[in-house]
């Protein structure tokens, strides 16, 4: 039996074992499992290994898209590039490291900036961990000029106290890759001045659960165009399948 899965912490709320398990039955895929494997620190990844050896495949979720590089022997182009990874495939006793959430992001950012003029567009990126790198190698790929906001001076270009009426005016694309919104913490949301946002802004939220959060309900009662990170998680997990596959 072939095993697949996703490590991270916690994964009480994760999309990924039911999307696979609906898949495997679906297609009648009957040599397969996919399960959740929590792991408190990173430094458990090797007794998981010794555990289950029968993985051929992980997904790899907040905290340690980064954190995951030195336990891998080989990280494709684009992974390195960006500076996360998400998707590892075992081969040969060798593993190495992929990142398809830069493929699923990019199709799905361009569906809801459909009749944008994206040349002119600055992005707002909020939040600055494994997720945001690949959020950020995507804007660059498709000539989006954007600003990192942190609440440390130290990690972003902008803290969320600079954000104003101006910046607000010049940056009309808004993504959110923190987890704050997520299930069970609907109540939580980005500290913006939600007063400024308008008709003409775009604001994606990575989150997909619940399927409106806290940001993306502000900003659509302001008028923005909104989209939640639910199709981006599907097409990242379908590439997932074909990178395994190959």
């Amino acid at each position: 039996m072939k095993l697949y899965g996703l490590i991270g912490y916690p994964l009480s709320h994760s999309f990924s074992k039911r999307h696979f398990s609906n898949k495997f039955e679906v297609e009648g895929i009957a040599d397969s499992n996919y399960e959740l494997f929590p792991l408190e620190t990173i430094e458990d990844f090797k007794a998981l290994l010794l555990a289950q050896p029968d993985l051929v495949g992980l997904n790899i979720t907040i905290p340690y898209k980064q954190a995951i590089f030195p336990y891998l022997d080989e990280i494709e182009t684009e992974a390195a590039e960006v500076g996360a990874v998400n998707t590892i495939k075992f081969q040969n006793g060798k593993l190495k490291g992929f990142n398809t959430d830069v493929f699923g992001f990019e199709l799905s950012l361009v569906k809801l900036l459909e009749g944008a003029e994206k040349s002119n567009l600055q992005a707002l990126v909020l939040g600055t961990g494994g997720a945001a790198k690949a959020i950020k190698y995507v804007l660059a790929k498709l000539g989006i000029g954007f600003k990192s906001v942190s609440r440390s001076r130290k990690k972003g270009d902008l803290t969320y106290g600079d954000l104003d009426e101006e910046l607000l005016s010049t940056h009309q694309l808004i993504i959110n890759t923190t987890p704050l919104g997520t299930a069970p913490n609907i109540d939580t949301a980005p500290n913006l001045p939600y007063e400024y946002i308008g008709a003409k802004h775009y604001c994606y939220d990575l989150v997909y659960n619940p399927k409106r959060t806290l940001f993306l309900s502000r900003a659509s009662t302001q008028g923005a165009k909104t989209k939640n990170g639910l199709e981006m998680l599907h097409l990242q997990a379908e590439k997932s399948w074909a990178i395994w596959q190959r």
